[in-house]
């Protein structure tokens, strides 16, 4: 039976109930992206969002509206991944601003809470666009604006009504963006948004739900909830002072090693110190490996068992502090495979997030990274178009350093933008020369689609090689290396001084070399450059200048 009130409980179940509607819905939502690339998509990220909140949730010792306002609050803004995850975490945080003020939500709370949220999720928005998740956020709240001044005072009709309602502006959303009309789908944003509000009304409802989640982090009792997520021990910290060569490809060994062995790895190098932290079972092996590039320092090791029954979990694990002498300026760039990550390191890049189009890191990742960069200012190169919301929400949640983000959109662009650079510049004169650099470059990528589809006029079918430029679908055939030439015909111009191609993992160094062939012949009065860059997902990366 309905209440016509919502009680703090009785929201941490509703929350909970919407998480699971959307984890189950997660492919589906997937599904829905326009472009039919191998990426994480909208539902995975909408999904890792809101699973942090319901971590964070599922913590709690002591259940009234404020802690579970601060709880979900918190768990999805340092858990947001994409620009839609970022859209759903400023939704949450809007609405908690409100709730946690009362100890019960009514219909006049509820009402104010929506037009909050609403307003605050558009305002991290640069560019709102609509035929998005804001359209349907947006929906959602001027109708429970109109239901409030209507006198409504039944809270199972209002919440029903709002739910038809974001039903209803989700099915006009290809009428209000061409591209989802062309591709013949509903926003995905907006489906995830409306799957969310599906658990939450039936929770409301009573429905017999399983709040149990893929990641461990189901409603139960905290005890029983540590020993599911524990999967390892240990927590380990130490520095590997460097007695010899240490490059590019020793680093990315010994990461993957530690990553066969446990979770949460991190390996930061600086100067001749290498800073390691990680979870694992057997705390020795690191050791043991580490001791083959070096002599081990500070080595602390933290029983997590004993830690969690000691009832200290809810705090944050410290990250290893960045060795060597504060700068004046420091870099963090998203970046996938050895031959890029390389590339960045070799400019002066402090920290490398791993990351991009196939995972995008967290907020958390973000402050992470920031605590790991020992500098006053700190530029950060998100390298894709859905990572620059985090950024700039991890931008806006650190207080003790200057955090810049330059807004680059792919890897390219994150490459000039680092050459563009100067040492002796201010700040806001850096800002200004890379975003100026940036914007002379423009970038291809080749990959393969994952479904049919007909997007910017292109009839696509599965398996079907991909030239995407900036602003679109360049290129589409089913051989790969006729797509990239294709690609970067339509990329190059009279002007056109340098073309510059990153081969993938999945791209023989022969067939590097016959492209650079192929280019040379199209292009005689241009310089080629072709290197490896060790990229997943996709096997070009081109850019043109």
């Amino acid at each position: 039976m309905s209440a016509n009130v919502i009680s703090a409980e009785l929201l941490a179940k509703m929350f909970l109930a919407g998480a699971k509607y959307l984890e189950n819905k997660k492919e589906y939502v997937n599904e829905l992206n326009v472009f039919p690339v191998p990426d994480g998509d909208t539902g995975t990220n909408m999904t890792l969002t809101i699973l942090s909140a319901a971590k964070e949730l599922n913590a709690l010792t002591e259940t009234n509206m404020a802690s579970v306002c601060k709880a979900v609050s918190g768990g999805s803004l340092r858990g947001a991944r994409g620009n839609s995850g970022v859209i759903l975490s400023q939704l949450i945080r809007g609405f908690t601003k409100i709730a946690s003020n009362y100890d019960e939500l009514t219909i006049e709370i509820l009402d104010e809470a929506a037009q909050k949220a609403v307003k605050t999720a558009y305002k991290a928005v640069m560019s709102p666009k609509e035929g998005t998740i804001l359209t349907v956020a947006s929906g959602i709240g001027r109708k429970a604006e109109e239901l409030h001044a209507a006198g409504c005072d039944d809270l199972d009709v209002y919440l029903k009504s709002i739910l038809d309602e974001a039903e209803r502006v989700l099915a006009t959303t290809p009428d209000l963006l061409p591209v989802l009309k062309e591709a013949g789908v509903v926003d995905s944003g907006g489906q995830g948004l409306v799957e969310i509000l599906r658990g939450a009304y039936d929770a409301f409802n009573g429905k017999e739900i399983d709040l149990t989640f893929g990641t461990g982090s189901g409603k139960k009792k905290e005890k029983e909830a540590v020993k599911e997520e524990l999967k390892y021990a240990y927590s380990e910290e130490f520095n590997l002072v460097l007695d010899r060569n240490f490059n590019i490809k020793n680093e990315m060994d010994f990461k993957d090693y530690l990553e066969s062995i446990g979770d949460c790895v991190n390996v930061n190098t600086e100067n001749e110190v290498v800073t390691v932290s990680l979870n694992t079972n057997d705390p020795g092996l690191p050791l043991q490996k580490g001791l083959k590039y070096g002599d081990l320092n500070k080595i602390r090791i933290t029983n997590l068992k004993l830690k969690e029954e000691a009832q200290s979990a809810s705090a944050p694990a410290e990250i290893a502090k960045p060795k060597g002498p504060k700068k004046k300026y420091g870099f963090i760039a998203v970046s996938v495979g050895q031959g890029i990550n390389e590339i960045f390191t070799s400019l002066g890049v402090d920290f490398i997030i791993s990351g991009g189009q196939t995972m995008n890191p967290s907020t958390e990742d973000m402050l992470n990274a920031i605590e790991n960069v020992n500098a006053d200012t700190i530029f950060i190169l998100p390298n894709n178009k859905n990572i620059i919301m985090a950024a700039n929400q991890a931008r806006d949640l650190t207080k003790d350093k200057q955090i810049i983000v330059i807004p680059t959109k792919t890897i390219p662009q994150g490459i000039t933008a680092v050459i563009s650079f100067m040492e002796d510049a201010e700040a806001a004169d850096n800002e200004s020369g890379m975003n100026d650099g940036i914007c002379a470059v423009k970038t291809g990528q080749v990959t393969y689609a994952v479904r049919d589809t007909v997007i910017d006029n292109h009839e696509i079918h599965q398996d079907d090689f991909m030239g995407i430029g900036d602003h679109g679908i360049l290129s589409v055939g089913t051989d790969r290396d006729v797509v990239t030439l294709d690609m970067i015909k339509e990329l190059a111009d009279e002007d056109t001084e340098l073309i510059s191609v990153y081969y993938g993992e999945d791209v023989s160094e022969k067939e590097a070399g016959l492209l650079r062939a192929s280019l040379e012949e199209a292009f005689p009065t241009t310089d080629i450059e072709v290197q490896y860059g060790g990229q997943p997902v996709y096997y070009y990366i081109v850019s043109v200048e």
